[in-house]
Parts: structure tokens; C-alpha cells; sequence
């Protein structure tokens, strides 16, 4: 598990937007593994998929939803090099943008592209069908791209890109 709290909090930061809030996800993730755990049989899609699930939970409760804010400067700070500046500004804009888009294709495009999920595994994390998974991607990546422009999607595969 301690190999995956990175890549979790990663998941959690970007499902919601807010770093505390990502931490209680997280926490409540490892808390409902610990009780699952002699029935799980993959811990690391389960993890996922309880992490989803949380997330999505939490968005449906619009009147306990907290505003989002920025990722804070003393959680991430650049460090010196011009590249790592860059990097740091193009991240915030990323984050901001996945901010627009809806609860579900913000999910799937987490899922697929930070969390580096299949598309069956996505599905199996969101409960619902590739092909759901497929449409979503593509409805997310069109939106984005009105977004941002800029970003190059070269590194896609085929099926992301249309």
C-alpha cells in the first residue's frame, strides 16, 4: 500500500480539486481496504474503485460540497530550473481545467490518463461500460481541447484522440 499512496493522493487531488479533501479520500479509501481486505482480491483496483465511488459520493452531495481551491503553493512548490517553473504553471492550468468538466468525465479522464487505467479497468472502476468509458474520454478530450489548445496529444492512443 505504501507504493500507491502517491499515485492515490495524485488521483484523489485531481477527482476533487482541493488537497485536503483528497487526503480524507485517501483515508477513507486505506480505512474501507482495511475492512475489505480478506475478501479483496486485486487491493489496487479495488483501492481505485473506492476511490471513484467516494469521490463521485461526495459530488452528489451538493450542499456538503466545499468550494475547490488551489493547489497550495507550500504543497508544491517549483524548484529553480526554468523547465520545472513551466511545468509547474502548465499543471495549474490542467487542474483548472479538469475543474470544468463534469463529475463523470473528469473521473474518466483521472482514471485513464493520470491513473493510467485501462478502459476496462476504468469501467470496472466507475461501474458502468467501456463503451461509456469510450464516449465519456471523448466528450472530456473535446471539451479540454476547447480548453487548451496548446496541449499536445500526441502521446494518446488512437481511440483518446477521436
Amino acid at each position: 500500500m505504501a507504493g500507491w499512496s502517491a499515485r492515490l493522493l495524485r488521483s484523489a487531488y485531481l477527482l476533487t480539486g482541493d488537497r485536503g479533501l483528497a487526503e480524507d479520500l485517501v483515508q477513507d479509501v486505506y480505512e474501507r481496504l482495511y475492512v475489505a481486505w480478506p475478501r479483496v482480491v486485486d487491493p489496487a483496483a479495488y483501492a481505485h474503485r473506492a476511490l471513484t465511488r467516494q469521490a463521485m459520493n461526495r459530488w452528489r452531495m451538493r450542499s456538503r460540497r466545499p468550494a475547490e481551491s488551489a493547489y497550495g503553493i507550500e504543497h508544491d512548490r517549483p524548484d529553480h530550473r526554468p523547465d520545472a517553473a513551466a511545468a509547474y504553471t502548465e499543471r495549474a492550468v490542467v487542474v483548472a481545467a479538469l475543474r470544468n468538466l463534469p463529475a463523470r468525465q473528469r473521473a474518466v479522464v483521472v482514471l485513464r490518463f493520470f491513473a493510467d487505467l485501462s478502459e476496462a479497468d476504468t469501467a470496472a472502476a466507475l461501474g458502468c461500460s467501456v463503451g461509456t468509458v469510450k464516449s465519456q474520454t471523448a466528450r472530456a478530450l473535446a471539451r479540454l481541447r476547447t480548453v487548451l489548445p496548446a496541449v499536445d496529444d500526441t502521446h494518446l492512443t488512437p481511440e483518446a484522440r477521436s
